[in-house]
């Protein structure tokens, strides 16, 4: 090798050195590549997953946006439980009342981006209790004000006539739907009433599953007395009553999901067919396997 040869040779690594050295000392910029958000909308229907499913997956309240990704999930109801604990409630249940009157709205805006920066929509928020005609006005506006804080369209309870009347002021200034949840109290004619089709803020959380096992049919007849009533499915799979009312893996039980399931598709249904794992957890897996299973069947059922 001649001597300009070498010289370039050294320079050449000397330089390299140099310019290894100076990328060392940058700050780090990430190079691989972003996690992939999920994504559960299929054929147009949005697959969520009411956070009660992970119940048996013990763990703190930050564990449960890593189980809702996991799954395949992207939109979800959020049991009222989590974002309080994510936001600091006092686990002493006489503190907590004042804690709601006094937390900062900042914190459930904060829980809204992360879980939003995850590829995760919170669409609704369950505050079980809300309008039980104990609770204090204010307490009411607490919770209006967190569920829109997180940017949920609506808040789901059990079905009742007095607390659609209590929260219906409350639901109008805040744009923010009541949504009735229903067991198996749920028959063909237990909606017809003016609390019910003559406020505009009150709506149906309907449990397809429930349903079926109440009324020995498909929730699809329901879905189609009420269009325009609806604020999210619970999906899941019962047999009959008839047939026992067992819940089952989604396809093995009566509550046609996915005959509901295309009808929302042929509609272009606006709300959310939310997942609720309510049958055994087979030995082996866990709930966020099985929470991918549903989601899977549901995405087959859309194809």
């Amino acid at each position: 090798m001649n001597n300009l040869n070498v010289n370039l040779s050294r320079r050449t690594l000397l330089g390299g050195a140099a310019a290894a050295a100076a990328v060392s000392m940058m700050p780090k910029v990430a190079s691989a590549k972003a996690p992939v958000k999920p994504n559960s909308v299929f054929g147009g229907v949005q697959i969520g997953v009411i956070t009660y499913s992970y119940r048996s997956m013990r763990g703190p309240a930050t564990d449960m946006l890593k189980h809702i990704t996991q799954s395949g999930i992207s939109s979800i109801e959020l049991m009222g439980n989590i974002p309080e604990a994510l936001a600091g409630a006092p686990r002493k249940r006489g503190e907590i009342g004042k804690w709601r009157l006094s937390v900062s709205m900042d914190k459930f805006e904060a829980i809204r981006k992360q879980y939003n920066d995850a590829g995760v929509n919170i669409h609704i928020v369950k505050f079980g209790s809300i309008g039980n005609g104990k609770m204090p006005e204010a307490e009411m506006e607490y919770y209006f004000k967190a569920a829109k804080a997180l940017g949920a369209k609506g808040i789901t309870r059990e079905i009742s006539g007095g607390a659609a009347e209590h929260t219906a002021a409350l639901a109008k200034k805040h744009q923010v739907l009541i949504g009735m949840h229903n067991h198996t109290q749920l028959t063909p004619t237990t909606y017809d009433v003016d609390w019910f089709k003559k406020n505009k803020y009150v709506a149906m959380n309907l449990d397809i599953g429930h349903y079926a096992a109440r009324n020995n049919e498909s929730a699809l007849s329901i879905m189609k007395k009420y269009p325009g009533k609806i604020i999210s499915l619970h999906v899941k799979d019962r047999k009959f009553k008839t047939n026992g009312a067992a819940n089952m893996p989604f396809g093995k039980g009566d509550s046609a999901i996915a005959e509901i399931l295309q009808y929302m598709k042929k509609i272009k249904a606006p709300f959310p067919a939310d997942i609720e794992l309510e049958y055994p957890v087979p030995k082996g897996s866990d709930a966020v396997k099985e929470v991918a299973k549903c989601l899977e069947f549901c995405k087959k059922a859309l194809a």
